[in-house]
């Protein structure tokens, strides 16, 4: 009888990353046709965490104190893991290949362990060491440091900062109140990161550049709308949804496993749309970060089950990440 649930959930987390994946193609339209970045990412999430309001004060079923008391994690998260992680990961888009960007933004999860040990004491197991060092060392490659890929260094720099906001989310993210619904969570989340970033704009501190007539999208001219619809409901509503739907059924740890095929993914899909495709080296190189973050997966699955094995353990809260 497990088995059905089990596959319907492993379905959703591909759908999940499958659409997550899909968010730095329909942006890079968007910003070759004038946007900013930050224009971009205030688009994407206000209009999800919109549409997204009534499901999660109908989650929440009136325990309004829950909210209450996570404002400042909801805040944080808001900040760092929505904010400054896709403002950074767009702007690094306007740089690099979209395959690339999101190859530099999942080593946020090797940042992690390092932020654990330092801050923490949580010494990395061998399973998590192998892993961070077969991620790091394919960062050379992926950059092609000795071939002729010649990435933007501006753009190596947004990626890593992406990074650092894709571990932010994943560090506040193990904070939250289990009695938060993951569908609150994110809304809440995305309406704080969209109005920090149109207050900074508004304020000058951003750039805030939207242009509204034909955009060129797959190679043809459409209306500015078919990406924002695109990045809004597919790769942020959908993905938010079906990932969170996962991740009740599979649980947070095993569903995010399997969102590491965000970045196969959105390598594909940025080679239909927009005709790019790494290198054999960068290729390579991808392939050891994505094996070395899931080593680390593999660990804390590991140490998942063993913690699981008490009989005191509380469900763990269903968070679906995203790039």
């Amino acid at each position: 009888m497990r088995e059905r649930p089990a596959g319907i959930g492993l379905g959703l987390a591909l759908l999940s990353a499958v659409t997550f994946a899909t968010s730095g193609t329909f942006a890079r339209s968007l910003i070759e046709a004038g946007w900013s970045a930050e224009a971009v990412v205030i688009a994407r999430v206000g209009s999800a965490a919109a549409v997204l309001a009534v499901p999660a004060a109908l989650a929440l079923r009136g325990r309004w104190d829950v909210l209450r008391r996570n404002l400042v994690s909801v805040g944080a998260f808001g900040l760092l893991a929505v904010a400054l992680a896709q403002a950074c990961f767009f702007n690094a888009v306007r740089y690099l290949p979209v395959g690339v960007a999101l190859l530099l933004e999942y080593l946020g999860i090797v940042l992690v362990v390092g932020w654990t040990w330092a801050v923490h004491g949580q010494r990395p197991r061998r399973l998590t060491v192998a892993g961070s060092v077969a991620a790091l060392a394919g960062l050379p490659a992926v950059l092609d440091v000795t071939g002729g890929a010649r990435l933007d260094p501006a753009g190596v720099l947004w990626g890593l900062g992406a990074a650092v906001g894709l571990a932010g989310y994943f560090v506040i993210a193990g904070r939250i109140d289990d009695g938060l619904p993951s569908v609150t969570m994110a809304s809440a989340g995305m309406g704080v990161g969209a109005a920090a970033l149109l207050v900074l704009g508004l304020a000058g501190a951003l750039p805030l550049r939207a242009t509204f007539g034909e955009v060129t999208f797959a190679g043809q001219r459409t209306s500015w709308l078919v990406p924002i619809v695109g990045l809004s409901l597919v790769a942020a509503v959908v993905a938010y949804l079906t990932g969170i739907a996962a991740a009740r059924i599979l649980g947070a740890r095993l569903s995010s496993f399997v969102g590491l095929t965000e970045v196969m993914f959105a390598v594909l899909v940025a080679w239909l749309v927009l005709g790019e495709l790494p290198t054999v080296v960068q290729l390579l190189g991808g392939v050891l970060i994505v094996a070395g973050v899931a080593l680390v997966r593999v660990d804390e699955l590991r140490e998942a089950r063993a913690v699981d094995r008490s009989p005191a353990r509380p469900a763990e809260p269903a968070l679906a990440a995203e790039a």
